[in-house]
């Protein structure tokens, strides 16, 4: 409805000249029609005709000076509200409509139904309570907050397409309630009733064409629209509201109230006999024709004051003299003169503190343009003064909080209107957030300083939202190292490693170069997430059954339909499905394209345990995950059955980069490893452990390229084995097994900007748009050698007995005489220049 009300009122707007002239030809034509005797006039059925006598019982005196004098207070509280309004336009545009509407147009309508203009003296006063000034005076605000003369048009449609549909169904259902009256056998509130229902449905008809023609027509002649001038930027956000708009709810309910009523109406008038309803006409028409006998004697009877006319005088003349001299003063003009005094005060605060920036950036030569562009993003015009907590309120619910200053926001807060999650959205300032909430923080902490060395600023935290991390304070920079370049499968890569451990990334790098020659062999053997659900039953009779039925054929074709249908790229491999009693659970295995996949998984075993349910009602999902995935912990199920991408890797490194670069022998690498890597974590119960610090290298390359860090329980389980190789077996033969790498290129941290640059510097970011879920491989390939360079650099210290002087010395500050660290850095890294 509102599309064609804003066309209509663009109509209006647009051609205000037809539109006014049409309406007032038609008025004046039902003015000067005439009457012919032989017609009848309008029936108004009344069940009884005592009310028409010259003299009222007291009831009905009481009943009408209440009416009036709520007439008179209505007005008056009409008036008020347009005074605020700040404009005499509104004001004369509001009065015109009230006269032509009330007066012109009514009298126009009353002469078609030839009745008497006379019998408007108790209707006079009703009919001000049915005009409602507010409707007028808001079209009114959205035709005077145009800046130019073009805009006037598109600004009344704007209005006519928020305020039509709620005057429609206002107008309907005032109509019917008023029409009610009519009903009620009372022949004084049923003329009443019936006049009222013709002034309702003719101010309607009036607001949305007559009057929207007048604005159009006298900001056009009269040339008012710059009225604001220089505050009119201000003036468009206090006088044109959008809350204008309906409420749904409310609407609903009068949808309601309309449809029963007009059943009410219904039922009454077929329910009335005709022939009753004749004879009540015909003596209506007897008894009213012989005491309207003529305006001029009905003027004089109203110059007989009564007790009733005295008080209303007395009312009227009361509140004229308030209006006149004791509400001079404009409550509007003077909000809107605190604003823009405001809004000049806080560009002058912002044009001080740019052009100081600007001296200060100046000297340091940078440009002026992004100096402004800076100052314009963190420095928002923000009042000083601290308003009150109700000013706060109304500020936010206008969904202006970016508007309060810090202080405020933080009062908010205090209060519980604004929860510390939501301050990033509240105030649509990311950065200035996360400042907001240190402060908080800072409040309540012994030490004031403590945040003061964890930074905030100048980082992109649209991205983190809603994503990464909740309640932010700032974030931590890890340094990020480089180890290679890694030969895999004749492709060179540059491997980034996020880690605060020392010697970490040289001892990579070690290896990278120790591999440089021969390269490694990868392969991905498997690719599949899981996820465990645990579901359980009435009877270990009924989970045998559906254990067995989940290994059949046709039934895992069913679920994989069902799976499948989730995602484009989830599609699943298998199931397996484990007892305990009434337990059961199954893990879901499937290929999730480039995404590390758990939200993928989940969603997909969702929707198969509904079509599982189909089959077994009395199956209950306790969880989605019931630990047999298995995430996050040590599992011998993710050792054995793989979790993530399982890659196996090799490389045979010559017997001389063994002593030369390695400082070792192929020997004491191969009597380490079994006594280490593979006696000792058996000694140990390891699950998963086989390799000497694999969970090093996975998690600082997780780190750096975004991956859930927690994942390196499951996805540092590798088991590295190494051989004596070649015909005299002093060639070194090393790989690394690692079934359970739970990994992904999209998704997660992967999205935010220097977790994107490393995954770029691997030629993996983003999905593979050619071979959907290449590049998630290929890092995983990546993740399994670069493992195995640091696995061949730390078993070769080790065997060598340079571990513990490379972490007392290598990791340590020195001084230019000690070169004792540049030695040993040179043996394990290489050269200096490397």
């Amino acid at each position: 409805m509102s599309r064609l009300f804003k066309l209509y009122g663009e109509l209006c707007a647009t051609h205000p000249w037809e539109v006014i002239v049409t309406v007032l030809t038609f008025t004046v034509c039902f003015l000067t029609m005439d009457k012919h005797p032989a017609s009848k006039p309008f029936i108004i059925p009344p069940s009884n005709c005592n009310g028409c006598k010259d003299h009222f019982i007291a009831a009905d005196v009481i009943v009408m000076t209440i009416i009036r004098c709520l007439a008179i207070l209505y007005s008056y509280h009409q008036f008020r509200n347009l005074q605020r309004l700040g404009s005499k336009y509104i004001l004369g545009f509001a009065g015109l409509f009230v006269v032509f509407s009330s007066f012109v147009f009514i009298s126009a309508v009353l002469n078609i139904l030839q009745i008497e203009i006379v019998d408007l003296k108790d209707a006079l006063f009703f009919f001000l309570l049915l005009i409602d000034l507010s409707k007028a005076a808001k079209l009114a605000q959205y035709a005077l907050s145009s800046t130019n003369q073009h805009e006037v048009s598109k600004n009344i449609a704007r209005g006519v397409a928020v305020l039509g549909p709620t005057i429609t169904l206002d107008t309907i259902v005032e109509t019917l309630v008023i029409g009610v009256g009519t009903l009620s056998g009372v022949q004084r509130l049923e003329m009443l009733s019936y006049f009222a229902c013709l002034s309702v449905i003719v101010n309607y008809i009036i607001l949305l064409t007559f009057y929207p023609a007048c604005l159009s027509l006298m900001l056009d002649i009269s040339k008012i629209t710059d009225f604001y001038k220089e505050e009119q930027g201000v003036l468009n956000n206090v006088i044109v509201d959008e809350k204008d708009k309906s409420n749904p709810a409310v609407q609903r309910v009068k949808l309601i109230m309309s449809i029963g009523l007009t059943l009410v109406h219904i039922h009454s008038r077929w329910s009335m006999p005709s022939e009753e309803l004749k004879d009540m006409g015909n003596k209506t028409i007897s008894q009213c024709t012989e005491n309207t006998t003529s305006i001029y004697s009905y003027l004089l009877k109203q110059f007989v004051l009564s007790a009733d006319h005295i008080v209303i005088l007395i009312l009227l003349i009361t509140l004229i003299i308030k209006f006149v001299y004791f509400e001079s003063k404009d409550d509007f003009e003077e909000n809107v003169t605190t604003q823009v005094y405001e809004h000049r005060k806080s560009i002058q605060r912002q044009q001080r503190t740019f052009s100081a920036s600007v001296e200060i950036q100046t000297e340091n030569f940078i440009d002026k343009d992004s100096v402004e562009e800076n100052i314009s993003k963190n420095y928002p015009v923000i009042s000083d003064t601290k308003r009150t907590l109700q000013e706060c309120l109304q500020i936010l619910r206008a969904d202006k909080a970016y508007e309060l200053s810090d202080k405020e926001i933080i009062m908010l807060v205090d209060t519980k209107h604004i929860p510390s999650y939501t301050l990033e959205k509240a105030i649509k300032n990311p950065e200035r957030g996360v400042k907001i909430r240190r402060d908080i923080i800072r409040n309540v902490l012994e030490d004031k300083d403590s945040l003061k060395s964890l930074p905030y600023q100048n980082y992109d935290y649209n991205k983190v939202l809603g994503a990464c991390c909740e309640n932010v304070l700032g974030y931590v920079p890890v340094p990020v190292g480089v180890a290679g370049p890694l030969l895999i499968d004749n492709n060179l890569f540059y491997i980034p490693m996020a880690t605060t451990e020392g010697c970490l990334v040289a001892s990579t790098n070690r290896g990278c170069r120790a591999i440089e020659r021969s390269g490694i062999n990868s392969r991905l053997i498997a690719d599949g997430m899981t996820r465990g659900p645990v579901i359980r039953f009435t009877s270990i009779i009924n989970a045998s059954e559906a254990l067995l039925w989940t290994k059949k054929d046709e039934n895992f074709a069913t679920l994989k339909r069902s799976f499948d249908s989730t995602s484009r790229f989830a599609r699943l491999n298998k199931i397996s499905t484990h007892i305990a009693g009434r337990y059961v659970f199954i893990r879901f295995v499937a290929e999730t394209g480039d995404a590390m996949g758990m939200n993928m998984i989940s969603k997909g075993t969702e929707n198969a345990l509904k079509i599982m349910k189909e089959h077994f009602p009395d199956m209950e999902i306790l969880s989605l995950s019931g630990n047999i995935c298995t995430d996050k912990k040590p599992a011998a199920i993710n050792w054995i059955e793989g979790r993530g991408k399982a890659v196996v890797c090799e490389c045979i490194l010559s017997a001389n980069v063994v002593s030369t670069v390695l400082k070792t022998t192929t020997a004491a690498m191969v009597d380490l490893n079994i006594s280490k890597n593979l006696i000792g974590s058996a000694v140990a119960g390891s699950i998963g452990g086989f390799n000497a610090h694999a969970a090093n290298i996975v998690t600082a390359i997780f780190i750096a390229t975004g991956q859930d860090a927690a994942q390196n329980v499951s996805s540092s389980n590798c088991l590295t084995i190494m051989e004596p190789w070649g015909e005299t077996g002093e060639d070194l033969y090393i790989s690394c097994t690692m079934p359970s790498i739970e990994i992904g290129t999209i998704g997660g941290g992967t999205v935010l900007s220097p977790q994107a640059a490393c995954l770029k510097m691997l030629g993996v970011q983003g999905p593979n748009s050619d071979t959907p879920g290449e590049n998630a491989k290929q890092l995983a390939r990546i993740v399994c050698g670069a493992v195995l360079a640091g696995e061949l650099s730390l078993m070769a210290a080790l065997a060598s007995g340079q571990l513990v002087k490379s972490h007392l010395k290598y990791n340590r500050s020195y001084s230019s005489k000690d070169s004792s660290s540049f030695d040993l850095a040179e043996n394990i890294c290489g050269s200096k220049t490397k």
